[in-house]
């Protein structure tokens, strides 16, 4: 991917007519299109697909926080906005190299052969053969054969032809071409969000790992000032001004803090291990990488823009690909429905034989005077089907009905994780707010604990209490703070946002396309490797459905 990326692309109508224009070389492309016109004038059965009614919010919820705002913005590289080069370095990386990402991309081209595939049934089917026998005549069987008769031995050939053209009268294949193609369109949507998601997630692990670099630095300041706490004990027991119960109190206190940092690293060695398989690395040390000694929870901005839900019906790739999906699905019904109606084809044969008994040789078989030909129109209606298309047409109808419920429960459940993102965010914001506060107060009372406590004026239970408080304040602090990027990481995820750095619809890399074209000829399914890059045209949708009627592609 990035530059290393190429693969075959999501066309626009317009651009999928030019390639047809190209595909069919020399070939006038009327006589295709005359070749179809008899079956584009009769009708195509099935339902016509309209987009589903989803229900939609106004607004959402948190836009009158005032760390919300409402307004038009893309979110084309969000993470941008954590102004952290570290993160954005790793997000190129996974680009790049990520296999789930890759997987979702091979996916892409298997639609697209399907739709090949699809394109390639609508037209006429040709079968060839070509036999040789040997022939032996017993002597026995003929004892009073002539001098001139059949020989005992003699070859027989023949080359024959077979073809069948089943006319798309009711929009059979047209319907079939129709609905690969919407599937092919899913798939690429489908990709889209997987590289929504995979963005979000190699954010949200790192914020992940900056967070716990950020307790384990927390448990050893703490460390060192429960240390200091203990030294204090100690000197105050020896001198005869305590008891031994301080010195106890002050090393049980220090020992669980110390407890807790191999804890943490347990954390922060399986969040580098999973950030390593983002990258699609083997697990290992990232410590060059994330360049731990300036490391920090990653800032984000004070303010957060967004639109409003009717966006994400064409932002969200996941809503798109819902809305493919049942677009696939109600062409299938028109696919069950043609089985009502009678299949015509044309068909035909065309062969030559030719037998060394007559004098002949191999060379006959082509020969005009052992040509035999035939052709004509053939009809075939399913009457005694006893209900089973029927009830196929009925089943495409419920799946076709469940896709609509699934579409508009996805369009409500990216409404919910966008308002449940926002509310993560901006409550985050104010409980550090109040978090910051906390730590100040605490690291104030353990001061004056430690002053009174070796003046005498306090007992150890004092101190204890606010190094506790002050450690368990600083580590909520830290998650409150890695909960603001965090919760602006799940509204990005939900808006949809993040998809558009795919360069001009590439989806394998171009190791990849190396590999497979070394395996298999895939014609102009994977473009040349010197393919120049643009950007992402725009998420698929229905009105990218390219025409029924295209020649095939070999």
């Amino acid at each position: 991917m990035g530059n290393e990326v190429l693969v075959t692309q999501y066309q626009s109508p317009v651009v999928r007519r030019r390639h047809i224009a190209s595909a069919l070389g020399g070939v006038p492309y009327w006589i295709v299109a005359g070749a179809f016109l008899l079956p584009i004038a009769a009708c195509t059965v099935g339902p016509n697909f309209t987009a589903p009614v989803a229900p939609l919010a106004e607004k959402f919820r948190d836009v009158n926080n005032r760390s919300v705002q409402s307004g038009p913005r893309e979110y084309e590289r969000w993470w941008e906005g954590f102004r952290d080069p570290t993160l954005n370095k790793l997000i190129q990386i996974t680009y790049n190299q990520n296999l789930t990402l890759l997987s979702a991309g091979t996916r892409v081209l298997q639609a697209r052969a399907v739709l090949g595939i699809a394109i390639g049934i609508a037209y006429p089917q040709v079968q060839q053969g070509v036999g040789s026998v040997l022939n032996n005549k017993s002597s026995a069987a003929t004892p009073l054969s002539p001098p001139n008769a059949t020989p005992s031995y003699f070859w027989t050939d023949a080359l024959a032809a077979q073809v069948a053209w089943e006319l798309d009268f009711w929009g059979k294949f047209r319907r079939g071409v129709e609905s690969a193609d919407a599937a092919y369109l899913a798939s690429i949507a489908s990709y889209d969000g997987v590289l929504v998601s995979l963005l979000a997630d190699v954010t949200a692990t790192y914020i992940g790992i900056r967070t716990t670099e950020q307790l384990i630095r927390i448990a050893r300041d703490n460390v060192r000032k429960q240390e200091q706490a203990l030294s204090i004990a100690k000197a105050k027991y020896q001198g005869g001004g305590t008891s031994e119960l301080d010195v106890f109190q002050a090393t049980n206190v220090l020992e669980q803090t110390r407890a807790a940092i191999p804890q943490l690293t347990i954390q922060l060695q399986q969040g580098e291990n999973a950030l390593c398989v983002l990258l699609g690395v083997p697990p290992q040390s990232l410590g060059m990488v994330l360049s731990r000694s300036v490391g920090r929870i990653p800032s984000p901005p004070r303010t957060v823009v967004v639109g409003i839900p009717a966006d994400l019906l064409r932002r969200r790739p996941d809503v798109r690909a819902a809305e493919l999906a049942a677009l696939a699905q109600s062409a299938q019904i028109g696919v069950a429905e043609t089985q009502l109606y009678p299949a015509i084809s044309i068909t035909g044969t065309f062969g030559g034989s030719a037998s060394t008994a007559n004098g002949h040789t191999l060379a006959d078989v082509v020969n005009w005077k052992g040509v035999a030909y035939a052709a004509g129109p053939s009809f075939q209606w399913n009457l005694l089907n006893y209900g089973q298309i029927t009830n196929n047409v009925r089943l495409q109808d419920a799946k076709l009905q469940q896709l609509l419920v699934d579409y508009q429960n996805t369009v409500l459940s990216a409404q919910q994780e966008v308002d449940n993102g926002l509310a993560t965010y901006s409550q985050s914001v104010n409980q550090a707010a109040f978090l910051r506060r906390s730590v100040q107060a605490a690291n104030g009372a353990l001061k004056i604990a430690l002053e009174q406590y070796e003046q005498g004026a306090t007992s150890f239970t004092t101190v204890l209490t606010a190094e506790q408080n002050l450690f368990q304040a600083q580590s909520s602090l830290a998650g409150a703070l890695a909960n603001v990027p965090l919760g602006l990481t799940a509204v990005f995820r939900a808006l949809g946002g993040g998809w558009q750095i795919r360069v001009d619809s590439n989806f394998v890399t171009a190791a990849t396309v190396e590999q497979m074209r070394t395996r298999t000829d895939w014609g102009n399914l994977l473009p040349p490797v010197n393919e120049p890059q643009r950007p992402a045209p725009g998420l698929p949708g229905p009105e990218d459905i390219g025409p029924t009627v295209r020649p095939p592609e070999w």
